[in-house]
């Protein structure tokens, strides 16, 4: 079958039969009951059509920029080293070209990955079920808010606590969702010291109505909140907790499940460090779990293990609250989907590693960042911003404006890490610096090496 399988004829002769058979001029004319000034204009500014011999050679040409450079960056995307057999076994066909598993009966190794996707998920976030996967960490937040509101029959706000220690990228991405929805955000403010949610800072919002705090675990910072104070004053003042979660740092630290007395709500979270590779960007695999009094908010699907009329185990698709399911007014979301090609990845990854294996790359990925924070002390100028305890990033203080010296490292072939200024202007020039189990002391002391080169060179 064609790609595009309607001929100019086709379409001409479904035109003919239309209106009882008078007929319609063109395309156009079916939606005519649409004003001009809302229909999209002509894209102008993208450039025609490339053949396949000068779209291979631009990606090849555009790969080779990636090609070389050790990379210190982190915030939110990070390079983490992909065991062989996790993309052998991904690219199979059976999941490099499988769709959405609504025929069960003709899905069952599709339906088995997922299920225990959101087996792993529950398990490593401690928390009683996960859906299979949304878009991203920042469009799982986004939902979260939105499940959030939904969920919490104790308040009669729309209004969220956002930290502003939750990634700048994320909040973006939530505004964008919710704000069209009557849904009001409240800036939360970081402590100048320690790069963490005072929670003494919180008291001044006591007595106010919030539907939900998100908490991000470590935070953008690098920094380790204190996740059990906050959770505790979250749900001594009946607001829902949102978890935002690096999920490899769960392999070292307490999972949301079990922060404060009662665990939090709902737990969003980027599984890109699980088997995905950084890829410019995309695609990735986000995450979302909750308690199972909220199950029926959560959107996506869930998959779930059952048994046929014969006692044999299978599984089958088992809430499905999109709206293809069920009346669009009813669904909890019209724009999650399962990232399934990624996800599967992921699920490989963790089957993998298991335990043992998520323990050592976490532990790798922190004594790295105190090496890098060790080496590079013994530059002139550069200082710790933060005095809290962190997982693999750290922000440094540089003595001259960040870009300039990125600019400089990168010309060495090191992408030294992410500038802080203009989304944090108040720390002056900070630097984001990240580390994983990827890099090793030769690596870390050329860092160091070519951070002293550029911080000296005019």
């Amino acid at each position: 079958m064609p790609f595009i399988p309607h001929t100019s004829g086709d379409v001409r002769r479904m035109l003919d039969t239309l209106n009882n058979g008078k007929g319609a001029d063109n395309l156009d004319t079916l939606f005519d009951e649409i004003p001009a000034q809302l229909r999209c204009k002509p894209l102008d500014g993208i450039a025609d059509g490339l053949s396949e011999m000068e779209v291979t050679r631009l990606m090849h040409e555009r790969s080779q920029q990636d090609a070389g450079a050790l990379c210190f960056i982190g915030a939110g995307a990070y390079e983490h080293h992909i065991p062989a057999a996790v993309w052998d076994l991904a690219s199979r066909g059976e999941f490099l070209t499988a769709y959405t598993p609504y025929q069960a009966e003709a899905s069952q190794g599709t339906l088995q990955v997922i299920y225990e996707f959101q087996s792993m998920m529950a398990h490593l976030t401690a928390m009683d079920a996960s859906n299979a996967s949304v878009y991203d960490g920042a469009s799982g937040l986004s939902e979260a808010v939105l499940m959030a509101i939904r969920a919490n029959k104790k308040s009669k706000s729309r209004r969220v606590l956002m930290p502003r220690t939750v990634s700048p990228l994320y909040r973006s991405a939530v505004k964008a969702i919710v704000e069209g929805q009557d849904i009001e955000l409240v800036e939360l403010d970081y402590h100048r010291q320690g790069g963490h949610i005072d929670p003494g800072s919180l008291k001044s919002y006591e007595g106010e109505d919030f539907a939900a705090l998100v908490i991000p675990q470590p935070n953008f910072f690098g920094v380790l909140e204190e996740v059990n104070a906050l959770t505790n004053w979250a749900h001594a003042h009946n607001i829902l907790v949102i978890g935002c979660v690096n999920p490899l740092a769960l392999a070292l630290f307490a999972p949301p499940g079990e922060w404060g007395e009662t665990g939090a709500d709902i737990v969003v979270g980027e599984a890109q460090p699980f088997g995905i590779p950084l890829s410019s960007g995309g695609p990735y695999c986000g995450f979302m779990c909750c308690k199972m009094e909220f199950i029926r908010q959560m959107p996506g699907r869930i998959i779930g293990r059952t048994v046929d009329l014969e006692g044999k185990p299978g599984f089958a698709l088992t809430l499905q609250a999109r709206e293809q399911h069920i009346r669009r007014a009813k669904a909890t979301s019209n724009i999650c989907t399962n990232q399934g090609l990624a996800m599967t990845a992921s699920t490989i990854y963790l089957s993998l590693l298991g335990n043992e294996g998520l323990e050592r790359v976490a532990l790798a990925s922190h004594m790295n960042i105190r090496e890098l924070a060790q080496a590079t002390s013994k530059s002139g100028g550069i200082s710790r911003v933060f005095n809290r305890p962190v997982f693999h990033e750290k922000v440094l203080r540089l003595p001259k404006p960040v870009g300039k010296v990125l600019e400089q490292m990168a010309a060495q072939g090191v992408l030294g890490g992410y500038d802080l200024s203009a989304d944090y202007p108040e720390l002056g020039n900070a630097l984001l610096v990240c580390t994983t189990e990827t890099k090793t002391a030769a690596d870390i002391q050329r860092y160091a090496a070519a951070l002293d080169h550029a911080l000296v060179t005019e």
